[in-house]
């Protein structure tokens, strides 16, 4: 196989997973042939014949009438490698299987005749057979077959969330994970042949999962995050985001105002402090205090500042003056007293992180004017 892969044919592309792999391939500059329910029998066997990989995607999995399942997942699978065979280009075919098509039931006697169909092939292609796990990410349909669907798209809509068995064990597989695998595929341009486990699945509950949701929809509404930046927590947090409706885009803030300006909290963390915005108008001045332990630090993104510094101990002094122009972060040291004041002509913008978010019964916040 050839690594020149540029014409990609996807069955299902109008599905979960292949909207999500249709995208990222037009991403990468691929010609998509999508094939979904309506296409007819020569427009999928011209998609195949011009095709350098094939990526077979459709298939039942709560069809209304149990005979779908070998209608598509057997019968539709080995049209497709009819099709494949007939091409005589022996393409890279990727087959999307399931771990359950080792089931003794419809749904895995189904997928085990479109393995042995695709299998079936030979030297006719590239076979890679992957036995996916549970997938998930954004787009998938909720109240369908998808419990991460279902509970975001609840949570998003303020409806309750059904836990028949929180013990019950869950393996599930960012779909954004899966077709990172794929697309590298692609550019090597050969895939391992056979039965593929794919990477990155992740071994949870089903009450780990509600409560790891919860958790996220509840501190989104309080302005808090938590450790969303790698693992299940970034894929669920994504995955929950995209079944907000539109209207949830924009959180409110509070904004505390006084003569000087104002100040209002962004977003806190856990154990990572809190992000604010502070303003200030004309010639006023803000702070006039330490902190034994709490640090800050400051952006100007409007207006210039000047920040003073006094040691609250030997009394020596620093001056530096920072603005949106010439971008500097300043830094507040425990135990030195500081202020800022707006020097410039325009209102002062200042973006404002503390290691702590506030606190206040612990404050760590000691009133001394410069």
């Amino acid at each position: 196989m050839s690594s020149d892969v540029r014409t990609v044919t996807v069955t299902g592309a109008n599905g979960f997973i292949g909207r999500n792999l249709t995208l990222r391939l037009k991403e990468r500059g691929f010609d998509v042939v999508p094939i979904v329910r309506d296409t007819v029998q020569a427009e999928l066997q011209a998609a195949i014949a011009r095709s350098d990989a094939i990526f077979h995607l459709a298939g039942a999995n709560r069809p209304a009438d149990p005979a779908e399942f070998m209608l598509v997942n057997r019968d539709f699978t080995a049209n497709v490698a009819e099709a494949i065979a007939a091409s005589r280009r022996r393409p890279l075919v990727v087959f999307a299987s399931s771990v359950r098509a080792t089931g003794d039931d419809d749904y895995g006697r189904s997928k085990q005749a479109g393995e042995a169909a695709m299998q079936a092939l030979g030297d006719a292609a590239a076979v890679s057979i992957w036995r996916l796990p549970y997938v998930f990410g954004k787009w998938a349909r909720p109240n369908y077959n998808s419990v991460v669907a279902t509970y975001c798209h609840n949570l998003a809509h303020g409806l309750p969330l059904r836990i028949d068995d929180p013990a019950a064990p869950l393996t599930p597989l960012y779909v954004d994970d899966l077709v990172d695998q794929w697309m590298a595929m692609l550019e090597r341009g050969s895939a391992e042949s056979g039965l593929v486990e794919p990477r990155g699945a992740h071994r949870t509950t089903v009450g780990k999962l509600a409560a790891t949701l919860r958790q996220m929809a509840e501190g989104r509404a309080a302005g808090r995050v938590s450790k969303v930046g790698r693992g299940l927590e970034r894929a669920l947090y994504a995955t929950y985001l995209s079944y907000l409706p539109p209207e949830q885009f924009g959180l409110a803030l509070v904004s505390h105002d006084d003569a000087r300006g104002s100040f209002s909290e962004f977003l806190r963390t856990p154990d990572c402090g809190q992000v604010s915005v502070l303003t200030a108008h004309a010639g006023e001045t803000r702070g006039g205090h330490y902190h034994h332990t709490k640090v800050e630090k400051f952006l100007v993104v409007h207006g210039q500042a000047r920040f003073r510094f006094r040691h609250v101990l030997s009394g020596e002094t620093v001056q530096l003056t920072a603005s949106a122009d010439r971008p500097m972060a300043i830094e507040t040291i425990p135990g030195w007293t500081h202020d800022i004041t707006n020097v410039g002509g325009d209102d002062l913008v200042a973006l404002l992180w503390a290691s702590e978010a506030f606190d206040a019964a612990r404050p760590d916040t000691v009133p001394s004017p410069l």
